[in-house]
């Protein structure tokens, strides 16, 4: 995921949902050298940051301003997360709509799941699921 400069607010927004801890924090004044100087201003801006979420991970970057804003509002692909139980689809629901904008609202979708469809705060597309087998 990209976001303009606010990477490390949305993925802490992240951890505060899902729980965790995040297995990589990389900052763009990490890896700065004399061959490619750094503007001061990208220096804290996160280059990579992962956050486990059951078997998969979420990842994260800043874009450095040079290469233009990120659209926020542009369609993306929705990240879709499959839950163990109806508890577990409502928290994550409840936490990562917050402030956000929701399609779908959490409940019983035509196909017999338990479903929403949403956009978190930062501009992600979210679908939170959970199938009774």
């Amino acid at each position: 995921m990209n976001f303009n400069g606010n990477a490390e607010e949305a993925f802490n927004f992240y951890k505060s949902v899902f729980g965790g801890v995040f297995t990589k924090i990389i900052r763009f004044k990490d890896l700065s050298n004399t061959e490619h100087p750094l503007a001061e201003n990208e220096a804290n801006k996160i280059m990579h940051i992962a956050l486990p979420i059951g078997n998969s991970s979420l990842m994260g970057n800043d874009v450095p301003e040079f290469m233009g804003r990120v659209n926020e509002n542009e369609n993306r692909s929705k990240i879709f997360v499959s839950t163990e139980s109806r508890e577990e689809a409502d928290k994550l629901f409840n936490g990562l709509s917050a402030g956000g904008t929701v399609e779908m609202p959490i409940g019983d979708s035509p196909w017999g799941s338990y479903f929403a469809m949403f956009r978190d705060k930062f501009g992600i597309e979210w679908m939170v699921e959970f199938a009774q087998i």
